[in-house]
């Protein structure tokens, strides 16, 4: 009888992880020296060239990417085969030609001369590595993965949504002496999915947040415990907090450095007082960057299904309070008028709207809580709409939509004041965080 060996168990194949000690380095003003021709290297040269290195690229080619690069004379080309003592004077090195001989040469040559050398053909021989990067302002993240890139960008990618999400602590701790700045951000409509990816993190970064009544307030839940939040929201004829106060409260904060955001409802310059606060700030030496928002006068009626343009109905429109004069505007009912913070005047509107080229019988639709939980259509003509709105108790924050293009609203199907357009297009889903 012949007895076969057992069979070996064998345990699983464990890989040594690369230990790295990660470390950010100053290359401005200061030699590097990229081996090769082609993408990886031409990638590699721009980045080095982004840090403010002096770059010197050795390779007897340029691929493509390499002499756009070289076009911008922002690196020194050696045209041919790299030799040793090409690395003399560089505090770096970088090496992807492809050909393993090559880089194999560049990176003893480094060795002997310690100089770190990136190894694009041997990420394991490799005394430096390139991680993954992102980047958002002053904040800078590497990703490496043990020579995995693929792993690495993906996770890179998903940490720069996290990023511009604001759903990562951005906050600072550690404030640079001198004066703060205010970011005059426009929060949108009200809807905490319509605010800019910038706006978003720029509130996640604030230490004081000056929030207005029709900005997207239920992010306010996610700041950091000790950010200061002051509420200076408007109601229609009562203002707790005036504009002068606002203006002030702005540049106090400011000037004790610290990063304020002025969250304001749709955008800042449309209606809404933020080219005054810009101003003031200026006036008082401090910095203001504006974040521009989605337009409640161009959303709200969206999230009706009214587009303020369409072809063959409307070519133009035009945005103005309840409170401005209307006589002096353009067009007829083909140029859409959307009136903002208009209830209270809305009998006047509509009369002296009505006198004009449009006429009685031109569609209205009044908007209100456009894409909050309250929203609802009133829809009616310039001769019912005020009597209309009194009965269904219509109230702010509303806008307003007079013109033609009322009639492709889903909602004008519904109402017999009103009559049908030939196309009416799907009323739009309402965008939810």
């Amino acid at each position: 009888m012949t007895l076969s060996p057992s069979p070996v168990a064998r345990s699983p194949i464990t890989r040594s992880p690369i230990t790295l000690y990660p470390l950010g380095l100053t290359l401005s003003g200061r030699a590097v020296i990229v081996v090769g021709g082609g993408a990886v290297a031409a990638r590699r040269a721009s980045g080095l060239v982004a840090a403010g290195a002096l770059v010197t690229v050795v390779a007897p080619e340029a691929g493509p990417d390499l002499r756009v690069l070289l076009a911008t004379g922002g690196v020194t080309w050696r045209e041919r085969a790299y030799r040793t003592g090409d690395l003399a004077g560089a505090w770096l090195a970088h090496t992807a030609t492809g050909v393993t001989e090559v880089d194999a040469l560049v990176a003893a040559d480094a060795e002997a001369a310690r100089i770190w050398c990136v190894n694009a053909a041997d990420h394991t021989t490799s005394t430096a590595w390139v991680p993954a990067v992102t980047r958002r302002d002053d904040v800078s993240v590497t990703v490496s993965t043990g020579g995995d890139p693929r792993r690495a960008m993906a996770l890179r990618d998903a940490i720069g949504s996290s990023l511009d999400a604001g759903s990562l602590p951005l906050r600072h701790h550690r404030r640079p002496v001198g004066t703060g700045t205010v970011h005059l951000v426009g929060g949108g409509p009200g809807d905490p999915g319509l605010i800019t990816v910038l706006g978003r993190r720029l509130l996640a970064e604030a230490d004081v947040v000056i929030a207005d009544r029709l900005g997207p307030r239920s992010l306010l839940g996610e700041l950091d415990p000790e950010v200061l939040v002051i509420d200076v929201g408007k109601l229609p004829g009562h203002h707790l907090v005036p504009q002068d106060e606002i203006n002030a409260l702005l540049v106090e904060h400011a000037r004790a450095g610290r990063r304020v955001v002025r969250l304001k409802g749709g955008d800042p310059y449309v209606l809404g007082r933020g080219g005054e606060e810009a101003a003031y700030c200026r006036r008082h030496g401090v910095a203001v960057e504006v974040v521009p928002g989605v337009t409640s006068a161009i959303s709200v009626p969206a999230a009706a299904g009214i587009p303020v343009t369409h072809r063959g109905v409307a070519a133009g429109f035009t945005v103005v309070t309840g409170h401005e004069q209307l006589r002096s505007l353009p067009g007829g009912r083909d140029h859409t008028v959307i009136l903002l913070m208009g209830i209270s005047a809305l009998p006047g509107s509509a009369t002296v709207l009505a006198t004009g080229t449009r006429g009685e019988d031109c569609p209205v639709a009044i908007i209100e809580d456009g894409y909050g939980p309250g929203q609802r259509v009133t829809v009616g003509t310039l001769a019912t709409i005020a009597a209309l709105a009194g009965s269904r108790g219509v109230a702010s924050p509303a806008v307003i939509v007079v013109g033609d293009v009322v009639t492709l609203s889903p909602h004008a199907h519904h109402s017999s004041a009103v009559p049908s357009a030939e196309t009416v297009p799907p009323a739009p889903r309402k965008a939810r965080s």
